[in-house]
C-alpha cells in the first residue's frame, strides 16, 4: 500500500514540476504582449479590462483659440482627453508578413476643451501599429497623425518608440518616447521610484528644449498676420517637460505630467505666448490608472511568477515525501518476512549408534544422552560407570 501511494505522490510531483515549468516558459510569455480585444470603455463602464480614457487638466493656462477665422489669445483650464481604441479588425486585416501575430493597430483620438465653455481648442488623431511585446511603434505604411487637418504632413509621419504606454516589465533604463508636436522619438529618462498611493512607480522625465517646430509657411503667415502684422516671416518655438510615472509590471501610465509651451518669434515685433499649460492628471485618471494596472499585475505574476513557483515547490515536496514513503515501506516488508513462524520440525525416528556414521569430527550434533569416557577422573562432571567403581 505505502509503495503505491509513493509512485502516487512521485507521479503528482513530477507532474507539477512540468506544468510549472511550462506556465514559465510558455504560458507567462504569451500574456506578456497587447491583447487583440482589448476595448475602450462606455459611460456605464464595460468588460473587465476595457480602456478609459484618461484626462488632464491644466489650470490657468495661456492659450490661443480660434474663433471663426480670427485666433485670439485666452487665459483659463484646459482639459485634455485621450481616447485609445484598439482596432481589432484593422489588427488582423493589415497586421500580415513579418507583422502578423507581432503587432497590434490602434487608434488614439485627443481633443483640448476650455473648460468650461467647452469649446474645443485643438484635436487630433493617430492610427500606428506598436509591437506587442515592446510596446514601441513599428513601420507601417498605413499610419497616419492628424492635427488641424494637415493631411499632406499626416501621411509621412513615422511613428517610433514609446506612445502611450511602456513594455511589460518595464525596466530602470532609458527609451526612446514619441513626441507628436515634433513628429519624432526622443530620449525619455529614467529618474528613480516613487510611491504613488501605495504603488511603487518608475518615473520617466523628457526634457524638450526650445525647438522650432517646422511648421508651414502658410500657418506661419495666419499667426504673424494676427498678432505681428509687420512680420515678414517667423516661426513657432516649442519646448515641453514631460514627466511619466509608470507601473513598472503592467507597463501601464499611473500618472502623466506635461509642461507645454509655444511661442511665436516673427522676424519683426513682439513674440507672441500661443500656449503655456502645464497639464496633470486628474485624480480620477489617476486612481482607474492604478486599478487598471494593478488588475494587470495581479494577473501577470499569478501567471510568471506565483504559479510557477508553487507549482514547483509543490512538486519538489511531492517527490520528498514519496521518497520517504518508499524508504519506510522497504524495512516494513524484510520485518515481516523475518517474523513469519519457521516451518514446523517434523520428528525423525531416533538413530541407533550403530547406524550412526562418522564420529565427533562429523557435521552431525551428538545426541544429548552421549556419554564421553575418560580415565582420568578429575574430569568434571564424569561419573565412573557401576562395575568400574566396585574395581576402586
Amino acid at each position: 500500500m505505502k509503495a503505491r501511494l509513493g509512485a502516487a505522490l512521485f507521479g503528482i510531483g513530477v507532474l507539477s514540476l512540468v506544468v510549472a515549468a511550462g506556465a514559465a516558459f510558455y504560458v507567462a510569455p504569451s500574456v506578456t504582449k497587447l491583447p487583440y480585444d482589448l476595448v475602450l470603455c462606455d459611460k456605464d463602464g464595460g468588460p473587465e479590462g476595457c480602456l478609459k480614457a484618461s484626462v488632464a487638466v491644466a489650470e490657468n493656462a495661456q492659450f490661443m483659440q480660434v474663433v471663426g477665422t480670427t485666433p485670439t489669445l485666452r487665459t483659463g483650464n484646459l482639459e485634455a482627453t485621450t481616447e485609445v481604441v484598439p482596432q481589432a479588425g484593422t489588427t488582423k486585416n493589415e497586421m500580415t508578413g513579418d507583422l502578423e501575430g507581432k503587432a497590434v493597430v490602434w487608434d488614439v483620438y485627443g481633443t483640448v476643451k476650455w473648460v468650461p465653455s467647452g469649446a474645443v481648442i485643438n484635436q487630433y488623431s493617430v492610427e500606428f501599429a506598436l509591437d506587442r511585446v515592446t510596446a514601441e511603434a513599428v513601420t507601417w505604411d498605413k499610419q497616419y497623425l492628424d492635427t488641424d487637418g494637415d493631411e499632406d504632413a499626416d501621411h509621412s509621419v513615422e511613428m517610433a518608440g514609446q506612445t502611450y504606454k511602456f513594455p511589460f516589465h518595464t525596466a530602470r533604463k532609458d527609451y526612446e518616447y514619441f513626441d507628436r508636436d515634433l513628429r519624432r522619438a526622443l530620449p525619455i529618462k529614467f529618474d528613480g521610484t516613487e510611491q504613488i498611493k501605495g504603488t511603487e512607480t518608475y518615473r520617466f522625465v523628457q526634457v524638450i528644449e526650445e525647438t522650432d517646430l517646422n511648421m508651414p509657411a502658410a500657418s506661419i503667415g495666419f499667426l504673424t498676420g494676427a498678432f505681428a502684422p509687420e512680420a515678414a516671416s517667423g516661426k513657432v518655438l516649442y519646448s515641453n517637460t514631460r514627466t511619466i510615472w509608470v507601473e513598472p509590471v503592467s507597463g501601464n501610465f499611473v500618472k502623466v505630467r506635461e509642461q507645454q509651451k509655444k511661442t511665436l518669434v516673427p522676424d519683426q515685433g513682439p513674440t507672441t505666448t500661443l500656449l503655456d499649460g502645464d497639464f496633470n492628471y486628474t485624480e480620477e485618471t489617476i486612481d482607474n490608472s492604478l486599478a487598471s494596472a494593478g488588475d494587470t499585475r495581479s494577473k501577470l505574476l499569478l501567471i510568471s511568477r506565483n504559479l510557477p513557483i508553487g507549482l514547483a515547490v509543490l512538486g519538489l515536496l511531492l517527490i520528498v515525501v514519496a521518497f520517504l514513503v518508499s524508504r519506510r515501506s522497504a524495512p516494513a516488508a524484510g520485518a515481516r518476512h523475518a517474523a513469519d513462524p519457521a516451518p514446523t520440525r517434523i520428528d525423525q525416528p531416533a538413530v541407533r549408534d550403530d547406524e550412526r556414521e562418522g564420529g565427533p569430527l562429523t557435521d552431525e550434533i551428538p545426541p544429548a544422552s552421549t556419554n564421553w569416557k575418560s580415565d582420568e577422573p578429575t574430569v568434571p562432571g564424569q561419573r565412573p560407570a557401576q562395575g568400574e567403581a566396585e574395581k576402586h
